[in-house]
């Protein structure tokens, strides 16, 4: 069975997913009026531009909201209950949906340093079998 939660990268997107697996994020960054934007676009979606490139992000972020969701019988959410969905705000500007990972929900709070993470929770960890997760974040204090 082919997993329901795991992106078809393109020849566009492909640095995108590659960098997450890695617990890297990329942003899009444009040229002409300097936004960065995040979901990756092959335009601005501020000016139009097409003069955009991939850049690396600091990782760093501030949580804004989330959500424990505590029901879920969609595959493969159901295996993960409970987790925390949330929107963060990135340093560089752009706000992205996410998850929070390792940590208590409980211990969560609006402003909360946050830093990306690789799709397992360990930087650096590589989930099996295949790199195409989306980043999750993880309390700053716990890195």
């Amino acid at each position: 069975m082919t997993p329901t939660d795991r992106p078809e990268p393109d020849a566009f997107t492909r640095p995108y997913w590659e960098a997450a697996a890695q617990g890297r994020l990329l942003l899009r960054r444009c040229a002409s009026c300097g936004r960065a934007h995040h979901y990756p676009r092959e335009f601005c979606p501020y000016c139009w531009s097409e003069d955009v490139s991939w850049e690396q992000a600091s990782g760093d972020a501030v949580l804004y909201t989330w959500s424990v969701v505590h029901a879920n019988d969609l595959p493969p959410f159901r295996d993960r209950l409970p987790y925390v969905a949330a929107v963060v705000d990135l340093a560089e500007g752009p706000r992205m949906m996410t998850t929070v990972v390792g940590c208590d929900p409980a211990t969560l709070s609006v402003g909360m340093a946050l830093h990306v993470s690789s799709p397992t929770g360990e930087p650096g960890d590589t989930p099996d079998p295949a790199p195409l997760a989306a980043p999750v974040f993880v309390p700053l204090r716990d890195r």
